[in-house]
């Protein structure tokens, strides 16, 4: 089993009214609304690719429940744990091209809810075949929350798969257990080190940083030009077909799933690359955020090249 962390969900609403002015009303007939959050989307990828996966995290009030009830329907195994705050909404308003998000800050997690999280997820982690964990943490969890859940799942030989940035994802670095994997882009990277990476010399001398020192697997997304991934001392160079990408939301997200179904699988390097990065571009010819289509994996792992670097 594969077990996704998401500690600050949300409803996720797409509002695409015809018209929107501001300071005015609006009705809007096009409305959806989902189950959010980086790690279930990560959830819902692991689900369509065969993977038995279960989602953790906090979730209270009625939207939690909306979220339970949606990710069961999934065929995803609710292991969420419930909390006297709500689960927040983050609504999207898409019009004439333009998105604009409203995105809510989410419940403050308790001492006594943190603490029963941290003792369920001990038992989870003993299931565990691997642990992703996605995203930003949610208010009252101090910034080493994640160094925490690392720890309780390395004892239990789960390796753990982290995407997150900036100031967590340094802190986490610095950590005394190190994460397996983790999957910045080319401009969270640049954030760890203060500066904007220009180049591609720019990212293969951040990538020799001490920083990573101990980290296996870090996947660096470069967008439509592909990606750095650096395994231990080797660094390769990967580039990805062209596509006509429709929805880009959540390609990081599938490539989580992706290298976790293909650990879970028992692929290496040059294969585990490719399984791994092919969810992004996936994902990003579909219309839908977090959805991948199985057939067309052989297709886009089939169309990448890797050179070591």
């Amino acid at each position: 089993m594969i077990l996704t962390i998401t500690l600050n969900p949300s409803v996720d609403i797409s509002y695409k009214p015809n018209t929107f002015t501001l300071d005015s009303v609006t009705r809007v007939k096009d409305v959806s609304k989902t189950a959010g959050g980086k790690g279930l989307n990560v959830s819902r990828v692991l689900q369509q690719l065969g993977e038995s996966v279960a989602a953790t995290g906090f979730l209270g009030g009625s939207l939690g429940k909306f979220i339970s009830k949606e990710i069961t329907a999934q065929g995803i195994q609710d292991y969420f744990i419930g909390i006297d705050g709500e689960t927040r909404n983050c609504i999207a308003i898409i019009h004439d091209g333009q998105q604009t998000e409203l995105l809510e800050a989410g419940p403050t997690i308790l001492e006594q809810e943190e603490t029963r999280f941290l003792n369920t997820f001990s038992e989870y982690a003993r299931q565990a075949e691997i642990v992703t964990i996605s995203g930003s943490l949610p208010q009252g969890l101090a910034i080493e929350f994640y160094q925490k859940i690392i720890e309780i799942a390395t004892s239990y030989d789960s390796p753990v798969l982290l995407d997150t940035k900036g100031e967590l994802l340094k802190s986490t670095l610095k950590g005394k257990i190190k994460p397996y994997l983790i999957k910045p882009n080319q401009d969270e990277l640049g954030d760890l080190f203060g500066r904007k990476l220009i180049d591609e010399s720019d990212v293969v001398k951040a990538l020799k940083s001490e920083l990573f020192l101990d980290v296996p697997w870090i996947v660096v997304t470069l967008g439509a030009d592909g990606a750095f991934v650096k395994h231990k001392n080797m660094l390769y160079r990967v580039y990805i077909p062209p596509i006509d990408a429709i929805n880009p939301v959540g390609s990081g997200d599938s490539v989580i799933a992706g290298f976790a179904a293909g650990i879970s699988r028992g692929y290496t390097d040059k294969n585990l690359i490719k399984f791994g990065l092919a969810m992004g571009v996936l994902n990003a010819i579909e219309e839908k955020t977090g959805y991948v289509d199985p057939e067309n994996i052989e297709w886009c792992v089939g169309e990448m090249d890797i050179i070591e670097f």
